[in-house]
């Protein structure tokens, strides 16, 4: 899903792609990498931040049990809202 961007007044469309957006309540981020890095957990962080949607799912389909690859975030603090 397409998440645009406003910067300086001026709206950019197309500048994220959300994975997967569960009914405007959730975002889930889906990888199949060895590990998840602090900048998946951030990439995450901005797609909340930028959606204001408050709850946000990491998975990542490279583990031995599915249930050690869901990380889960939720937003704190007031959301960017998008003009």
């Amino acid at each position: 899903m397409r998440l645009p961007v406003a910067y300086r007044n001026k709206r950019l469309d197309c500048g994220y792609r959300l994975d997967v957006l569960v009914q405007g309540q959730a975002v889930v981020e889906v990888k199949a990498i060895e590990q998840i890095l602090p900048i998946h957990e951030c990439q995450l962080h901005t797609y909340l931040r930028l959606s204001g949607v408050p709850l946000g799912l990491l998975i990542n389909f490279n583990v031995p049990h599915l249930r050690q690859g869901i990380l889960r975030r939720v937003l704190t603090g007031r959301p960017v809202p998008v003009p």
